[in-house]
């Protein structure tokens, strides 16, 4: 006879709105392997309910976070959980928000594991109150971390023996014929292969925020216009405050970029991935970032990558592999990248392969969710994340 199924309290922001964070608790929340192994239950975070109060500040948003910690609390009381899991904001305003939530799980003593989708707590440690508000919310917790690259972000509050290492995964679906696996891009017959008539596309997708490397593209774009290469660049992605439209258009105007920068705005489900499949580099050029689905799904497109090594990006894409590295904040660099990957439609078909391998090698969502598994099952078994 199978023992009882371990309960599990999952605490996490679900969509909207649509950020890693977010995608991945949904992911959790819908897998059939975490919901055949545990009994979960779940609490969302989020305050927005629709896309058009994302940013925005209403009257219903204080009300719904109260909701969700009266309803953690309740839960709590009224169950007897083995783990609870908690996707919170480790850094600013957010961690503030989110740290009641972990402090109401350390009251009834239940076993505590945060899974750290963003970074920016080595900025805020030191600060009051986070000084002594993040040590007592991380203390015995275990963590999940995204790549070991993300650990001196968190090692002056938690010892490494409390980390664990989770990589995102994704759904892969086939969008090619399989049978291109079998394509040898390193011959030189694929390489000489004539060029094709229609001016390459490059796609950055990410919302319109000045850490993902925005007006560097745009400077880097001006370069390449400068040195002669046609090209049209979609930028795909929500408006911020940062940037809005109006202030993108200005940009694009100042640097003579009308008709090659194109904002398209918000794309989801099928008009993402035609996005995807109508370009031929994906560029994301960021300086602030933990992980970077973005480039997960520009690999399961077949797509080379030219990004930064920030985060836990370096785990995923390979310099000279599946795609090119360009210094951060740095828009010379980024165009020599992007100028390799213009000049050779046989590097770029190369690279694409090269990261669809990776990708189905190491970063599916069957491979995530195994991986979960595992650390959940771990961290119940052992006395890690007791309170």
């Amino acid at each position: 006879m199978k023992g009882k199924k371990k309960r599990i309290l999952f605490i996490g922001t679900l969509p909207p709105p649509i950020h890693g964070s977010a995608v991945v608790s949904q992911q959790i929340k819908d897998s059939k392997l975490i919901n055949d192994a545990f009994d979960c239950d779940w609490v969302n975070l989020s305050t927005s309910r629709r896309m058009d109060e994302i940013g925005k500040t209403t009257l219903a948003k204080p009300f719904r976070l109260l909701g969700a910690l009266c309803k953690e609390f309740w839960l709590l009381l009224t169950h007897r959980y083995d783990l609870c899991y908690l996707a919170i904001t480790c850094h600013g305003s957010g961690f503030l928000k989110d740290s009641p939530f972990v402090l109401l799980a350390k009251l009834f003593r239940k076993k505590i594991v945060i899974h750290q989708h963003n970074k920016g707590m080595a900025n805020d440690v030191d600060r009051w109150p986070y000084r002594w508000l993040l040590p007592l919310c991380y203390k015995n917790a275990m963590v999940i971390l995204l790549s070991w690259y993300l650990y001196p972000d968190i090692e002056k509050v938690v010892p490494k023996e409390n980390v664990v290492i989770c990589p995102n995964g994704i759904r892969v679906q086939e969008f090619f014929d399989e049978r291109s696996d079998k394509v040898d891009y390193r011959s030189s017959k694929v390489q000489e292969k004539a060029e094709t008539n229609r001016v390459p596309r490059l796609l950055f997708l990410s919302n319109l925020i000045e850490s993902k490397g925005v007006f560097v593209l745009l400077d880097a774009l001006k370069i390449l216009k400068d040195k002669g290469y046609s090209f049209i660049c979609d930028f795909v992605g929500g408006e911020t405050k940062e940037i809005d439209a109006k202030r993108f258009d200005e940009e694009v105007q100042k640097r003579g970029l009308n008709e090659i920068a194109i904002y398209q705005g918000r794309k989801y489900g099928e008009e993402k991935e035609q996005a995807f499949e109508q370009s031929d580099v994906f560029v994301f050029p960021t300086y602030n970032e933990t992980f970077g689905l973005v480039n997960l799904e520009a690999m399961a497109h077949r797509k080379p990558i030219v990004t930064t090594n920030e985060g836990g990006i370096p785990d995923v894409v390979k310099d000279g592999e599946n795609g090119l590295i360009a210094e951060k904040k740095d828009s010379d660099s980024l165009a020599q990248c992007i100028r390799r990957l213009l000049d050779s439609q046989g590097l770029r078909q190369r690279m694409g392969a090269d990261g669809y391998k990776k990708l189905k090698e190491a970063f599916t969502e069957e491979k995530f969710e195994a991986n979960m598994l595992q650390i959940v099952n771990g961290i119940c078994a052992s006395g890690g994340g007791q309170n």
